[in-house]
């Protein structure tokens, strides 16, 4: 059995991580809240938004047809892997890891397939196998529309001038502060809507269809990149505030089991104590 110097050391080593997985999961909830908010205001928005761009890409002619929804041979790939910039939440990295390398292997085995990282950790660990063609992990230090939009018109060019063929975005979709879904989104070339879908959609374009498409698929392309890194900004918070707060009933459950160890060391201490002077003392009277 450890002696009472080591038993009173681990006690207070895991009262402290005790401390800290408590104060970060406090910290997460409030952005939790906050991050929520935002992806559920905007959620319609962006939904909506994509229908009107399906229905328009479905109903386009191939002169009036916009250079964003060009479905070429698909030889180039890039996979936009939206991770965090820290870790200590849970399996939250690594599900975007293993689905953005499934991408690569196996999804679109044989052809080129870069990354670009949106997240410290996506860099740092596709980087060691894998070609990444940038990296936008400082968004995270100021998420703001204006600022997502420019990796987006960044991803627009790069399909436009034709660096590749084919965009995806990896993320973590937002139910609940328990639940992520692994998301694998096409970005680019636009996705046309179900032939169902746009059989029975019925809009009046004003101003022309040309003009729209140079001003609704940019916008939209902008608010679909921007809902995911949200969506991903809030996954991170849920899944960090649940695995602290594990984290915390397993270091409270240790440390009960400690002080009961230390405890019963204690006592053995003082009955082995308590045992030598009483046989001192008959020593003595003998």
């Amino acid at each position: 059995m450890a002696n009472l110097k080591e038993i009173r050391n681990r006690i207070a080593s895991v009262s402290s991580t005790m401390q800290i997985t408590s104060a970060m999961k406090m910290v997460s909830a409030a952005k939790l809240k906050k991050a929520q908010d935002a992806i559920t205001a905007m959620r319609p928005y962006a939904d909506k938004l994509t229908e009107l761009l399906q229905a328009l890409s479905a109903s386009l002619d191939a002169d009036s047809g916009s250079s964003y929804a060009d479905n070429r041979p698909v030889n180039k790939v890039l996979v936009v892997a939206i991770t965090s910039n820290r870790g200590l939440c849970g399996a939250f990295n690594t599900n975007i890891l293993k689905q953005s390398s499934f991408l690569a292997e196996d999804t679109f085995q044989g052809k080129q397939v870069d990354f670009m990282a949106i997240g410290k950790k996506a860099n740092d660990i596709l980087g060691k196998k894998n070609t990444i063609a940038a990296n936008h992990s400082d968004v995270f230090d100021d998420l703001t529309f204006e600022n997502v939009a420019i990796i987006a018109e960044e991803l627009m060019d790069l399909f436009k001038n034709g660096s590749y063929d084919r965009i995806e975005l990896v993320y973590n979709k937002f139910k609940n502060a328990a639940t992520q879904i692994v998301t694998t989104e096409q970005f680019l070339p636009i996705v046309p809507a179900d032939g169902d879908q746009s059989s029975n959609a019925d809009y009046i374009f004003e101003p022309s269809k040309v003009e729209i498409v140079e001003q609704l698929i940019p916008k939209s392309l902008k608010t679909q990149l921007y809902k995911a890194v949200r969506d991903s900004f809030a996954s991170e918070h849920g899944a960090r505030m649940t695995a602290m707060h594990k984290a915390t009933d397993n270091a409270t459950e240790l440390r009960d089991q400690l002080k009961l160890t230390y405890n019963q060391a204690r006592q053995a201490a003082i009955t082995n104590e308590i045992l030598e002077i009483v046989s001192g003392a008959e020593a003595l009277s003998n």
